[in-house]
């Protein structure tokens, strides 16, 4: 069945817990999608492991497009959200509504996700007011990493927790049907996903959320540029998948690949016949 955003308020109203990876194409969705996970979000994460930029700052509408078109094309029954990258939205509210219809169009996904709490409200109201559902994203904002002055743990002082807490409330209150959580302490995630009524989708902030995401690289090992706190590895794919390259190679140039059973056979006589 269809996972829709009135799918993730249900999960939340019995207390089921919602699962969440990111994907940047056709067959990692497809393989996500029959995992039965319930959203893949085609995050501007794929700026650092996709494109390899050190932040998400330089991820164009176009590089988004492209990469969440390929995921929607893949994904049947997850719900897919799409990132809106950095200066896509924050310029002006027209911009807003302008830059997430041109994502809804041309990728197909079913919502999309921007970073902010109060200060990006009127985009979000307005974006929901063109019909588009809208995900938000508080606590570690990665496009705001310069301003953060780095990758920080968010709302440890009290200042900084109420406004976290506001912020929760200000984007469900314009109209986000939910919010994710990143890098916030767990007791204080915990509180606010008692506040509101929406889910909070949680990474780096507890299992005290309703529903958790990781980037799907960091779970598998294949991103070994950088290994947050938060992540579990579910398997080393990585080392598998580079185990597998060294074989390919040494295979091909000791000439035991490609072997007869991976050739394509023709005619004797055809051969005889050439000149």
């Amino acid at each position: 069945m269809k996972n829709t955003v009135t799918t993730f308020q249900a999960m939340k109203d019995k207390g089921e817990k919602i699962s969440m990876l990111t994907a940047y194409d056709y067959s990692t969705a497809k393989l996500e999608d029959a995992a039965g996970i319930n959203g893949i979000l085609v995050g501007d994460s794929l700026g650092n492991v996709v494109l390899g930029y050190d932040t998400t700052i330089p991820v164009t509408v176009e590089d988004m497009i492209h990469h969440g078109a390929a995921v929607a094309r893949g994904a049947k029954n997850s719900l897919v959200v799409v990132d809106m990258p950095f200066l896509s939205y924050q310029t002006s509210v027209y911009d807003a509504v302008v830059n997430a219809g041109k994502i809804m169009k041309e990728t197909q996904c079913d919502c999309v996700k921007l970073e902010g709490g109060k200060s990006v409200c009127p985009q979000i109201k307005a974006i929901t007011d063109a019909s588009i559902p809208v995900m938000a994203h508080i606590g570690l904002t990665p496009q705001s990493v310069n301003a953060f002055g780095g990758f920080k743990v968010q709302g440890k002082t009290l200042e900084a927790a109420q406004q976290l807490i506001e912020d929760a409330k200000a984007v469900e209150e314009a109209g986000a049907f939910a919010v994710v959580l990143e890098c916030v302490p767990e007791k204080l995630a915990r509180k606010v996903t008692e506040a509101i009524h929406i889910p909070t989708i949680g990474i780096g902030a507890g299992a005290g959320c309703d529903g958790q995401i990781l980037v799907y690289a960091d779970m598998l090992s294949m991103f070994s540029d950088f290994s947050p706190k938060f992540v579990r590895s579910f398997a080393n794919v990585g080392e598998i998948m580079s185990q597998a390259f060294k074989e390919y190679d040494a295979a091909v140039k000791d000439s035991s690949f490609p072997a007869q059973e991976h050739t394509f056979k023709i005619d004797e006589e055809v051969l005889d016949k050439l000149y």
